[in-house]
């Protein structure tokens, strides 16, 4: 029991707003992640665009093959802090990036036919692949939809991809988003194979992307383990997958507490974080944050930014909030700390981790010298 107390100690004197990564919690992605490896021959890239606290890489990298990028700073990230595979890609690379790119990496993906023509020459000796763009969506989002109308994200056609086939030795279709539909994934692969599948069979590797939330509760993992498989043996490629949101889903909190209170027509309680700066892609796709309370009383969350639709979300508690109130905003980790910023000089949450044995430490805390150092 005195162990038990000890850690709530800790958890205490931890000054909020911080993000708080339970690896009891990463874990179970992880080992459905190693099954998914064991059982399909496909290997697994952390999209680092999505998530990219090293802090726990360690622990990661034992069950993922390495990271996948969107810009150098990634590619370098991955290479320094993640073992395994360092893939490069980008939407597209500068001429004063590409030596430090193909140094950092061990595939670069290019965007289109053309960036591929115009560094051929210098990724020569490069394990090379291509974006294509299988024009197939998932998406509801047409913010994030790799293949809304006009897409930029990878080559459309077959006849565009076929001059520089011999170039490269893979692809990568990355399309779905937020798809948890294992019928609509093996639809959708089932089209890409029509429409690209003589280009497939020429290639050694075929990355599928991220996108497919396998890791999510009821997903058929081992229907689509056996439709990866298939893909790789029929097609002879190694598969790779690019899973983001689905390594780390339900992992991290957002730590809070309660500044302030007010009514005016709702119960609003005011916290010492804001949705604009450290959860924005809520706010940009119009989503709520999530919370695990519930009871009678409905309660406004606003964030403390002087932007008016700061708001968290509406949310359910047993009891009035006052002042000094702790709340948990959950699954906190994709998309927040690769975009959290410094609009209104809000205080940055830190970042801890909580050990599997239940002890928490703090990893990361910024102060008004990593404020003032972000501008000029």
């Amino acid at each position: 029991m005195h162990h038990a107390s000890l850690v709530t100690k800790v958890l205490t004197r931890m000054q909020t707003p911080y993000y708080l990564i339970d690896k009891s919690r990463l874990l179970p992605n992880m080992e459905k992640i190693a099954h998914l490896r064991e059982q399909s021959g496909a290997k697994a890239l952390l999209a680092l665009k999505c998530f990219a606290t090293w802090s726990v890489f360690d622990m990661m990298s034992e069950y993922m093959d390495g990271t996948t990028s969107s810009s150098l700073f990634e590619v370098k990230l991955g290479r320094e802090k993640f073992s395994g595979e360092t893939h490069a890609y980008s939407v597209a690379w500068a001429p004063d990036e590409i030596d430090e790119v193909l140094a950092s990496s061990d595939k670069v993906i290019f965007n289109t036919a053309q960036q591929l023509q115009r560094f051929e020459e210098k990724s020569r000796d490069h394990t090379r692949g291509l974006r294509v763009n299988p024009g197939v969506s998932t998406s509801g989002f047409d913010l994030a939809d790799p293949a809304r109308p006009f897409s930029r994200l990878g080559e459309h056609a077959p006849e565009d991809i076929e001059p520089v086939a011999e170039l490269i030795s893979g692809f990568m279709f990355h399309n779905n988003c937020e798809n948890a539909s294992f019928e609509r994934f093996d639809e959708m692969l089932g089209q890409i194979e029509a429409r690209f599948g003589p280009l497939i069979k020429r290639m050694k590797w075929i990355s599928l992307g991220g996108g497919i939330h396998f890791t999510g509760e009821d997903y058929p993992l081992d229907k689509l383990a056996e439709r990866l498989k298939r893909f790789a043996g029929e097609n002879e490629v190694q598969v790779y997958l690019e899973p983001g949101e689905a390594a780390i889903t339900k992992s991290t909190t957002l730590e809070v507490t309660v500044l302030d209170t007010l009514f005016n027509g709702k119960n609003l309680a005011i916290v010492d974080s804001s949705i604009e700066a450290h959860m924005l892609d809520l706010l940009i796709y119009r989503e709520s944050a999530k919370m695990q309370e519930s009871g009678d009383q409905e309660w406004m969350i606003c964030g403390k930014s002087c932007l008016a639709g700061d708001i968290f979300g509406e949310f359910r508690f047993p009891k009035a909030l006052q002042a000094g109130d702790r709340l948990s905003l959950q699954d906190a980790a994709g998309y927040t700390m690769v975009k959290k910023n410094w609009f209104n000089g809000v205080q940055m949450p830190s970042i801890a981790i909580r050990e599997l044995d239940g002890t928490e430490r703090l990893v990361r805390s910024f102060g008004y010298e990593d404020f003032a150092a972000a501008l000029s």
